[in-house]
């Protein structure tokens, strides 16, 4: 192990002896003499950063835990302070003839400080240009291209524009990685200090201290101060942006919850096209299961998902495929929860819960009505709402659109229920009807139950990969989390969302 080793404000780098796989003591101190040229008859001991002696016996147990700093004394009482961490190497810290300060010889040399040891410093400690110096220069070798900086200097005596804002990056991101993202005013003095001190013929002779072209305290301007504000102002809108953006849904990729082995290259490409020209409902749900694998990977790609109904048309006319490939990503017992507590646990609750808290008006009226009682033959007319459908849109009164953004208009629960739920009249063509509501593909359902045809629209939301209508998202992403438990504490709720949860999971009826 090579450690960096200070002796009267010089640093060199001194390779630690081992022996047997423990790090010798006395083997050591020989060697600090030796790298600093000292008689072989002079005493050194070493102390920790506490001022507590370092006894041979504690040794290579220090020296294999991390972070550890020593001091090395003399017998005449002069200091001198060791410092490293474990894993350090030469590769790690590159240095140069202009990092090496007031060191004597040809041995590089280099002052390393812990970061906790640094960040106390910066900011209790008076301003030293000493400490500013070797604040730089560590930042500048631990980050990639530092060490290009100084090879530039040495080289020029200057650095260029592009050099100089590549060391503007490096020392800033140091700062707020060492002090956050609003660092104190000394910390950023001494940082601009430290430039000019490392590099001193960056120094401007005609301003007062020499460093306010990199930070000017007084007026907040300079270049580390804007490359600041850069990061300030970066951070805060990433930081937006993650609390606004939905991390899981239907569009999420998700990996499969099946057995079911799964056809690749020729063989899958066999029974896709098997699949096109069959009408045995046997033989296509089982290779609509061995090719699930290859259908999501298309509907995940936006060149080829529009293409899934191409490649496989059976979703066309094929009932309980929805449902198989649903069941296929969450399992059975996440795919049956809608059907199984709907009806007795969720449907009664939001029946109290509208009766309680919606602002009447008449259609809430009716759908209340509608709700709490069956259509006399249990047939579904347009006219008039069943019992389940009225309760389902209940739900949607109590989770209406949001405006999002300046330039959106308000909408309706009523105008959103528009676009969960449309009418036909019995004998009317679906092509007209599907012309008149807009450009949209139909699904064939043979549910026999409001209810489960609403669990298959769901369903088919994160089959084929398509996301909430965003007058529904909100809804949706109840129906999601509340009901299904899909993606809970991983998608973002607004508190309406959250706060209808907690609502309808404690009432009482």
């Amino acid at each position: 192990m090579l450690v960096p080793v200070e002796y009267k404000g010089v640093s060199k780098w001194v390779r630690v002896p081992q022996a047997e796989d423990e790090y010798n003591y006395s083997q050591f101190l020989q060697a600090v003499l030796a790298k600093f040229n000292l008689p072989g008859s002079a005493s050194l001991s070493l102390k920790d950063s506490s001022n507590v002696e370092v006894d041979s016996d504690i040794f290579d147990e220090l020296l294999k835990s991390s972070g550890v700093s020593f001091k090395a004394e003399d017998c005449d009482g002069s200091t001198a302070e060791e410092e490293f961490s474990e894993g350090s190497s030469v590769s790690d810290w590159s240095p140069s003839p202009a990092s090496q300060g007031s060191s004597s010889g040809s041995d590089s040399t280099l002052i390393l400080d812990s970061t906790k040891a640094r960040k106390r410093q910066l900011i209790e400690g008076p301003l030293d240009s000493n400490v500013a110096r070797d604040n730089v220069r560590v930042a500048l070798y631990s980050k990639p291209g530092g060490n290009e900086i100084f090879k530039e200097y040495e080289k020029t005596s200057t650095i260029s524009d592009v050099t100089r804002r590549k060391m503007v990056n490096i020392l800033v991101a140091d700062m707020v990685e060492s002090h956050g993202r609003v660092p104190p005013m000394n910390v950023r003095i001494l940082y601009a200090l430290g430039i000019i001190t490392l590099f001193p013929k960056l120094k401007d002779p005609d301003s007062k201290n020499g460093y306010e072209h990199f930070y000017d305290h007084q007026s907040g301007s300079g270049y580390l101060a804007w490359r600041l504000k850069t990061v300030q102002r970066n951070s805060a809108q990433d930081s937006k942006k993650s609390r606004t953006t939905f991390q899981e849904g239907p569009k999420s990729p998700r990996s499969i919850r099946s057995d079911e082995k799964q056809l690749t290259g020729d063989e899958c490409r066999e029974a896709i096209s098997a699949m096109k020209h069959s009408s045995d409902t046997t033989l296509v749900k089982n290779k609509m299961k061995a090719t699930f694998q290859h259908r999501q990977k298309v509907v995940q790609d936006l060149v080829t998902a529009s293409t899934v109904l191409d490649l496989f048309p059976r979703f066309l006319d094929t009932p309980g495929l929805i449902d198989q490939d649903f069941t296929m990503i969450f399992g059975e017992e996440v795919s049956g929860k809608f059907l199984s507590k709907w009806p007795t646990f969720f449907k009664p609750r939001v029946i109290a819960d509208c009766c309680k808290n919606l602002t009447p008006s008449p259609r809430v009226d009716e759908l209340l009505v509608s709700a709490q009682q069956e259509s006399d033959d249990g047939v579904w007319h347009s006219e008039e709402w069943d019992s389940e459908t009225a309760a389902i849109l209940l739900l949607l009164h109590l989770l209406p659109p949001t405006v999002k953004g300046k330039k959106t208009s308000k909408m309706s629960a009523s105008d959103a229920a528009g676009r969960l739920i449309k009418f036909m009249k019995v004998g009317s063509s679906m092509e007209t009807f599907l012309k008149e509501t807009g450009p949209q593909t139909a699904l064939s359902s043979r549910m026999q139950t409001p209810v489960a045809a609403f669990d298959e629209l769901f369903k088919a939301h994160y089959v084929f990969a398509v996301s909430y209508d965003d007058a529904l998202s909100s809804f949706f992403i109840f129906i999601q989390t509340t009901v299904y438990g899909i993606d809970v504490g991983k998608v973002k709720e607004s508190p309406r969302v959250k706060e209808i949860s907690a609502r309808l999971l404690h009432c009482e009826v």
